[in-house]
């Protein structure tokens, strides 16, 4: 069964060819991140531009690297929630042109239910029951999953999600976007114990999570240190930010393995390809993690074909495939 995956949520454009349950024959990505990054962010209306001139020539790029035709795939997966509604559109009506100029059929995936699969590509022993860590810029959740199909949302950020929150405390700091991997870099040569901030929620019976208040911490931080004229020391800040993020993280995650009493644990998102996160989930003693390879934490169209073949096979037939941003139901 040859499966092709279309990814175009936010501002990355992704093409992938999948073949059977788990053969990656071509994996193509275009990042925006030079686009976007002297707007310190995404801007929508640009990333849905972009992804008009990237598509189908990555479409095309995808099928001649697999020497294939599209008449020849039996399935295209395309995200179509949520995400930024400009990008879902050309995403969107993009697949469902090709299904038709190509008489195959379609199915529309949710981008949480794609990143739960993710893991999955590299993993062939990670199977339900197991919970899903979903952290990335948009989003900031735990997931049980006690079969594909059969989700169950155990919570999720209150307010700011992890990664909203990296680019949010980079902004502050006066460091590029995106904020993530530059506060990762930085903090590896700061103390991550020389400044206490705040972890919100962190001793509550609820899993739940709140990055507003870490992110308000630190920006007093940074002002004391201006208001009195003293070099703001960035890299002890990175690290001990980096730090709090991490604890908030892992403290829920075990929380929600000793409601369960699953302890089997997935992580993606961007994220998760933090080594400070990725080292405490890999090193934990209540559970065994499995984690996607680092070029598979953020957006991709892989995964998306992975969950849109497992949903096909599952019996959903797809329907009128429309984008929808505010999508949030994964069954």
């Amino acid at each position: 069964m040859l499966t092709l995956g279309i990814e175009t949520s936010c501002d990355d454009t992704g093409v992938s060819v999948l073949r059977g349950e788990r053969e990656v024959l071509c994996e193509l990505l275009s990042s925006q991140i030079k686009d976007h990054s002297r707007f310190g962010g995404v801007i929508p209306e640009f990333a849905a531009r972009k992804h008009l001139e990237n598509l189908l020539p990555l479409v095309d790029a995808a099928l001649n690297e697999c020497g294939i035709k599209g008449s020849q795939l039996d399935l295209i997966a395309v995200t179509k929630g949520p995400g930024l509604m400009g990008s879902l559109i050309v995403g969107v009506m993009t697949a469902r042109a090709l299904s038709q100029a190509w008489g195959v059929p379609l199915i529309g995936v949710n981008h949480l239910e794609g990143h739960l699969f993710a893991p999955i590509v590299d993993a062939e022993d990670l199977e339900p029951p197991f919970l899903s860590l979903i952290v990335s810029g948009g989003h900031t959740e735990i997931i049980r999953v006690d079969g594909f199909g059969r989700y169950e949302l155990l919570g999720q950020t209150r307010d700011d999600a992890a990664g909203e929150a990296y680019d949010k405390a980079a902004r502050i700091l006066g460091l590029k976007y995106p904020g993530g991997p530059e506060i990762e870099r930085l903090a590896k040569t700061g103390n991550p114990h020389a400044f206490e901030f705040p972890v919100p929620l962190k001793n509550t019976d609820k899993v739940e999570f709140s990055f507003s208040g870490l992110k308000t911490a630190l920006l007093w931080q940074v002002r004391k240190f201006e208001n009195d004229g003293s070099e703001i020391p960035v890299n002890d800040l990175c690290a001990s930010f980096q730090n709090a993020v991490t604890d908030a993280l892992m403290s829920k995650v075990k929380l929600a393995v000793k409601m369960t009493g699953i302890r089997r644990v997935s992580a993606s998102g961007g994220v998760s390809a933090n080594g400070a996160l990725r080292e405490a989930l890999s090193s934990a003693k209540e559970f065994r993690a499995w984690l996607p390879s680092k070029n598979r934490c953020t957006d991709n169209a892989i995964m998306i074909a992975m969950a849109g073949r497992n949903s096909w096979l599952r019996g959903n037939t797809g329907g009128d495939v429309l984008p929808n941003p505010s999508l949030h139901d994964l069954s």
